[in-house]
């Protein structure tokens, strides 16, 4: 039975007064017209709304009162109307009636949308989509209503209202929009979906080309299929229709002043989209399959399906600049960092307002609804630090994830798509049988985010014809869904019978276009229409990312800055506006800053810092700094962003320092870490001339962004020749926090070191971070940074540098005894990395130990080999060299070290000094911390712990 017309067992209409209760909802809505607009509506109901009676002001509006007038014969609040307002007050409530229809198929059209290819979704009734449920009769279908721009139309039959309503809401395209807060947006979706173009028709040329395209992905995957059997491939078909989608995203983007497309997506279809939109070569593509590669030799590699690939597109606007990222298989962790690339490439054109630059996402179905990640970055899209002005999302719904089945087990919404809806996003459900359809989804979606910079959503519900890979049976699971799949004809057989039916091509020109498309992946050229053949097409904006490439990471980079260009930048970063008051607290480390400038202090971290970032925008180099308090400061040292105490606006002085310098952003980030940090990653592998850092709360929290570290940061380079200059901060230190605040868990990064693919840190003087971020942006190459960062090294008394090496010093990888023990007493050397060389400094110069060297590793990889063996060397009557660490012996620094400093110490004996293995990083109650303190240090220095230290090496692990 049809959705529509289930309740014929409905009471005569006719019987029931229409002006009951069931209408106090359209009531509501037909007063609020007429508070905002009173000329909008009705005469009849004006004239009625301005005779009610005020309740507070407000006209009464209830049911009772409505019926109780209407009954009366149509006096309103004791005035008398004409004899013939019955008959207008009927003709107005049956109106009413028609656009409550008509407001119940834009609310709920969707739920009995014709948009699974299958059938294979029940829809639940829905009384509200059947126009007697409003009161409606068959004897009113010949009636003419007010259409309201139905069709195009002023006024048509009731028959024609629901036949067009129907069309709109309930066919093959389907719309979720009326959740949208912004009204100017859903009447102008409401207008591209009801104006007089709803019939969707398309030019005889149009439906060729989607034929041919579609042509193109259902022909390559057969070839691929029949070409190299069993293979993995993870095909597209069962969504073909995603082919001309994207090219349709292109090409009309095109045309509305788009010059670049950035777009992320998993495995499932990509080798489809490599070939048939970004136009690699099947040659390319074929030699995967057979185990080779162009790149062969250069680094790991990566899967086929992972690989990315960018092109020029010719459009009818000019040429457009297609990306396609590369990805790991964790699915939607890849969208986020596409989002960071784009808002690089939107900033180095200055595309303020997103008009040059898009973003597009490729999703699957499952992940969409399944994975957090991509609730952060619909949480970024209408940030500051992070919005690109609108995402279009594309949702391959393949109404299965692997084998899971999605109404009982995948999710608890009703779409997939309903997390898009916390940001108010569109969403368009298209069937992927309906290459029509599916284009005017992308068009109205590409026009939607053109004009509001939103996100936006388009479902293509589709199918998967084989199992989650070729290899897979996917009937042991589902073996219902997959006999009417296989029994099912595909999009390409089915839109080329309904064109030969329509007179648009002949019966043969189907097949010329299958034979034609093969012949060319034979020749194993490209098979891209549109592909720019211009090769010297060069994007607007574009870096050069030559320098860079085999870098050296040069370790004597010269990072020095004159002293007179270090105080002239301080006086810049010290002016305020006129009246702007600071906290007293912030004036004071301001007042401090001046000072140190001077030389009348010795410079601490934050001074340091901020002077590292101003004498990088100053030489014209970007900086990018995020993360959660990132403009105070989690630990109240940066203050990048002052606030008035008077009127609470904000200042940041390093974007004030002078006409000419480079871009300075700090921004405070959403709580997340994941999404962010990989934004940041994808910011960083589009612009090598700007310093992009994220920052942690606390170190242990990237934790949340693990996946992050280990496909992109770590591997990057290696699986797809990727350089990211990103910088991490991690705090980093033992201070009786507990376990969740005191490690960044060091031993991680250290494990993932290889083939030079990182560099690890633990600056613990200003200069030293004041060298190593400028080294970070002089040096000719780009490696991610991982750096330990303090907290109470911040404001320590001893962690802090003198002017002179800002001015004069370099980045160390290796720091000697800063008391300059005379090399013949010294019988025990102590190397360690971090906070704990001042614990151990204390004790050394508060027992005079002049027996005793203190040596400071503040790079750990790539380990400084040839430096600490030089200073090593300057000691010649060692005994026993101590490595000490804060961390418990199982993480830390010493299981990915221990090898590198038995090289170093040329087999004299090695001891190891600091807590015993542990499960957690940290103990949890203060004196117990204290206590592992002083035995760790006791024991770096062969002295006694003393009664009230425990002993730390009853474990031995």
């Amino acid at each position: 039975m049809d959705d529509l017309a289930r309740h014929d067992e409905r009471p005569d209409w006719g019987e029931i007064s229409p002006l009951s209760a069931g209408n106090a909802a359209y009531l509501d809505l037909l007063y609020e017209r007429y508070l905002q607009a009173p000329t909008s509506i009705d005469p009849v109901w004006r004239h009625y709304f301005d005779a009610l009676p005020r309740v507070n002001g407000d006209a009464d509006v209830s049911p009772a009162r409505v019926r109780h007038a209407f009954h009366r014969g149509g006096a309103a609040a004791g005035g008398e109307t004409p004899a013939s307002a019955p008959l207008e007050y009927l003709d107005a409530i049956k109106q009413a009636r028609v656009d409550a229809f008509l407001e119940a198929c834009r609310r709920h059209g969707h739920l009995v949308a014709a948009c699974d290819p299958l059938g294979l979704r029940e829809s639940p009734p829905v009384p509200e989509l059947d126009y007697r449920h409003h009161g409606l009769g068959e004897g009113d279908l010949g009636t003419e209503f007010a259409a309201r721009g139905l069709g195009g139309r002023d006024r048509a039959s009731l028959g024609e209202i629901v036949d067009m309503a129907r069309a709109v809401y309930c066919g093959p395209l389907a719309s979720e929009y009326v959740h949208v807060a912004d009204t100017r947006e859903t009447h102008w979706i409401r207008a591209r979906l009801e104006g007089a173009g709803y019939r969707r028709s398309h030019a005889a040329e149009t439906r060729r080309r989607l034929l041919q395209r579609l042509t193109a992905a259902e022909a390559l995957e057969r070839y691929l299929h029949n070409k190299y059997v069993g293979q993995k491939r993870f095909s597209l078909e069962g969504a073909e229709a995603l082919i001309p989608l994207i090219d349709e995203l292109i090409r009309r983007g095109g045309a509305a002043g788009l010059k670049e497309v950035a777009i992320g997506m998993a495995h499932r279809g990509r080798l489809n989209v490599l070939v048939n939109v970004m136009g690699k070569a099947p040659a390319d593509l074929f030699l995967e399959f057979e185990g080779r590669t162009a790149r062969d030799g250069e680094g790991s590699g990566d899967v086929k399906y992972h690989q990315g690939f960018s092109s020029n597109m010719d459009t009818p606007g000019g040429p457009v600049h297609v990306a396609l990222a590369f990805n790991p298989s964790h699915l939607e962790i890849v969208c986020p960092v596409v989002e960071g690339s784009v808002r690089a490439r939107q900033e180095r054109r200055r595309d303020r307002d997103g008009s040059e630059v898009v973003c597009v996402l490729i999703h699957g179905d499952a992940a969409f609804s399944g994975q957090g990640v991509l609730m952060e970055t619909f949480n970024m899209s209408q940030s500051r630090g992070y919005s690109t002005k609108g995402t279009i999302h594309i949702v391959v719904n393949n109404q299965i994830g692997f084998t899971t089945s999605h109404q009982k087990d995948a999710r608890s919404t009703l779409y997939c798509t309903d997390v898009a809806k916390m940001v108010n996003a569109p969403i368009f459900h298209v069937n992927g049988d309906d290459p029509e359809a599916v284009l005017t989804a992308a068009r109205i979606a590409l026009d939607y985010r053109m004009e509001f910079r939103k996100d936006v959503v388009i479902d293509l519900v589709c199918y998967r014809r084989h199992g989650h890979s070729e290899a897979d049976e996917p009937a042991v699971t589902q073996p219902l869904m997959y006999q009417r799949i296989r029994a099912h004809p595909t999009v390409r057989e089915l839109y080329a019978r309904r064109l030969v039916t329509e007179g648009v091509i002949d019966g043969t020109e189907a097949e010329t276009y299958l034979e034609d498309y093969r012949a060319a992946l034979d020749a194993g050229a490209g098979v891209v229409p549109y592909l720019s053949r211009d090769a010297d097409i060069v994007v607007h904006g574009s870096v050069d990312w030559r320098p860079f490439v085999g870098g050296a990471c040069a370790p004597d980079t010269d990072t020095r800055v004159g002293l007179e260009a270090i105080r002239d930048l301080s006086a810049r970063l010290g002016r305020l506006p006129a009246g702007f008051e600071l906290h007293p607290g912030v004036a004071k480390i301001f007042d401090n800053r001046r000072k140190m400038a001077a030389g009348a202090l010795p410079v601490d971290w934050g001074c340091a810092e901020t002077l590292a970032y101003a004498t990088l925008v100053e030489a014209g180099y970007g900086v990018r700094l995020s993360g959660q308090d990132s403009g105070r400061g989690t630990f109240f040292h940066r203050h990048a962003v002052v606030y008035c105490q008077k009127d609470d606006s904000a200042y940041v002085p390093l974007r004030n320092l002078s006409g000419r310098q480079g871009n300075f952003l700090v921004t405070n980030s959403l709580l997340s870490e994941e999404a962010v940090l990989a934004f940041e990653y994808g910011y960083s592998t589009t612009d090598p001339k700007t310093l992009v850092i994220w920052e942690a709360q606390f170190g242990d929290f990237a934790n949340n962004a693990q996946v992050v570290i280990d496909q992109f940061i770590v591997a990057g380079e290696q699986k797809w020749s990727r350089l990211s200059g990103l910088v991490m901060f991690l705090p980093h230190g033992y201070e009786g926090q507990g376990p969740e605040h005191s490690s960044a868990r060091l031993e991680r990064y250290l494990q993932l070191c290889a083939e030079h693919n990182i560099q690890v840190c633990a600056p613990t003087t200003p200069a030293q971070i004041f060298h190593l971020l400028r080294r970070q942006m002089l040096r000719d190459c780009r490696k991610p940074l991982i750096v330990m960062t303090p907290k109470s090294l911040l404001r320590h008394r001893l962690a802090v540098s003198a002017l002179e090496a800002l001015t004069q010093g370099s980045f160390q990888h290796v720091i000697d005894d800063v008391d300059a023990p005379d090399p013949e007493r010294v019988r025990r050397l102590v190397l360690c990395s971090g906070r704990v060389y001042f614990d151990l400094l204390e004790k050394k110069r508060g027992e005079g130990r002049a027996d005793v060297a203190l040596v400071r590793l503040e790079q750990l990889y790539p380990f400084p080999h040839a430096e600490l063996a030089a200073l090593i060397a300057r000691y010649g009557r060692i005994r026993e060299y101590v490595w000490c660490q804060e961390e418990p012996k199982n993480q830390g620094a010493w299981y990915s070290t221990e090898h590198n400093l038995r090289a170093a110490v040329r087999g004299a004996p090695l001891i190891y000094a600091g807590r015993p293995a542990s499960a957690a990083p940290a103990v949890g109650y203060p004196l117990l911390h204290v206590k592992q303190l002083r035995a760790l240090v006791a024991e770096a220095f062969g002295s006694p712990a003393g009664e009230d230290v425990i002993p730390l090496h009853k474990d031995i692990a």
